[in-house]
């Protein structure tokens, strides 16, 4: 009988690696039953995949305050064992605008107050899973599957709220269970908010993070399998040639482009300021070569906001907009779904660029899977649109410290060094592409084309 593998999809950020990559289809060639436990809106029967779709999940009404004040717990904690005030930075403000929210701060706020102590943390993370345990959403679960008697259950993200409820629910039948450690970022910033029997982080260094940052969890709890993340970009097939690429997108065949990658606004509010810079740095370097460069603008996949439009319109001459096909369905930033048709677009964009533009984001490693340069943004505008906001904050957070070389990237100091350092970059990336990648093999297990492959083999293990 082949192992029955329930892959838990409590929200959208799951999608690109777990259904969009190879990883379905590796699963069923190595005789896996396969069916996600869709907590999105998508259809996954339509791409040919068993589902079982969640509804009316809900948690408890505490757990949200319980979870928000666990995140602080666990900061606070980080900072006093490391006398390190970088974990500051990975708190959001309270929120007191509707009375609703207002509630839940000062709940939180409280929990802090009384629970703020390693032996606090673990009262509140046993409140999360006792009350979790009360909610209809718990029992929904367990009937699920009590009714389908999966081997396994894999959480593709261990950050959301409604992913409590089905672990539970496996714990409670002896299920085994794991979860998908989702981003490079995401251990230094205290986001877990599920406890499994496994865990699958993306590498060595991480498995390290994860052992320092939860004591909980022991070495052999922990596979490291990479991230299903980068695997599209081995696949030579999704690749457009340049003719089709560029007829399709209404590019110029005589100019080579820069791919500016956009951030969100909480990353980066001066995001706008810094494509406008770059657009002049270009224009720049057009005067001295016969206007030989443009620009792709790929806009951060869960920015719809208009705050782009004045300086793409400023330079439509010079910047065209190729936004990702991702789906807004909801009003937070986890119900903006990504899509089949991006992953090979996001592909063919860095492909057909000569380097990639950013502010800190890991499209560094996107761009060296291609070897092509990144050059990360490292200045402060004049009028900054939050007087509190400062890149110099971005590159102190903890996951930066991975950079086995500062020149793994280009540095963009300042406006008036963009254009200099692209002409440099252009004319020789091979050293910065080769710290690159170096630094790519810390954060991602090698070879990178296999991570898929890596987490069914584990998932073999575990079940053996």
């Amino acid at each position: 009988m082949p192992k029955k593998i329930f892959i838990l999809l409590p929200d959208g950020v799951g999608l690109r690696n777990f259904a969009f990559s190879n990883f379905y289809k590796l699963g069923i060639e190595k005789k896996f039953d396969i069916t996600y436990w869709n907590n999105t809106p998508f259809d996954l029967k339509s791409l040919g995949f068993n589902e079982i779709k969640i509804k009316n999940a809900k948690s408890y009404p505490l757990t949200e305050s319980y979870k928000n004040a666990r995140k602080h717990i666990e900061l606070n904690l980080n900072i006093k064992a490391e006398n390190d005030s970088v974990y500051d930075g990975y708190r959001f403000p309270f929120s007191y605008k509707k009375l609703k929210i207002a509630v839940k701060s000062y709940l939180t706020r409280f929990f802090i107050t009384i629970y703020n102590s390693e032996k606090g943390l673990k009262k509140v993370r046993e409140k999360i899973v006792k009350n979790e345990r009360k909610t209809a959403f718990f029992s929904q679960c367990l009937k699920a599957l009590q009714d389908n008697k999966p081997d396994f259950v894999f959480c593709t993200n261990q950050r959301p709220l409604l992913a409590i409820a089905p672990i539970l629910a496996a714990k409670e039948l002896k299920i085994p269970t794991g979860t998908f450690i989702f981003s490079w970022d995401n251990l230094p910033k205290s986001t877990m908010v599920i406890e499994t029997d496994y865990y699958f982080v993306w590498s060595e260094h991480m498995k390290s993070e994860l052992l320092k940052y939860y004591s909980y969890v022991n070495q052999n709890q922990i596979f490291v399998v990479g991230t299903p993340q980068f695997e599209s970009h081995f696949d030579s097939e999704s690749i457009l040639d340049k003719i089709q690429f560029f007829n399709e997108y209404d590019l110029d065949f005589n100019k080579k482009y820069i791919c500016y990658s956009g951030d969100d606004f909480v990353t980066c509010p001066d995001d706008p300021q810094y494509l406008s810079d770059t657009a002049d740095a270009i224009r720049k370097l057009n005067q001295e070569n016969n206007n030989s460069l443009g620009i792709i603008f790929r806009r951060c996949p869960v920015d719809f906001s208009g705050r782009y439009n004045a300086v793409l319109q400023k330079n439509k001459d010079l910047i065209t907009a190729i936004d990702p096909v991702w789906k807004n369905i909801g009003e937070d930033w986890d119900t903006i779904l990504p899509t089949k048709e991006d992953v090979k677009l996001l592909s063919n964009t860095i492909f057909h660029s000569e380097m990639v533009v950013n502010l800190g984001s890991s499209m560094v490693f996107d761009a060296a899977c291609f070897k092509k340069p990144c050059a990360y943004i490292n200045y402060d505008v004049k009028n900054k649109i939050d007087a509190d906001w400062s890149v110099s904050k971005i590159y102190k957070y903890v996951h930066f410290r991975s950079m086995p070389n500062k020149d793994a990237v280009v540095w963009l100091n300042s406006s008036d060094e963009i254009a200099d350092q692209i002409k440099q970059i252009l004319k020789q990336s091979d050293q910065i592409v080769e710290n690159a990648q170096e630094w790519f093999k810390i954060i991602n297990q090698h070879p990178a084309e296999d991570s898929s492959d890596r987490i069914w083999e584990a998932i073999t293990e575990i079940l053996s």
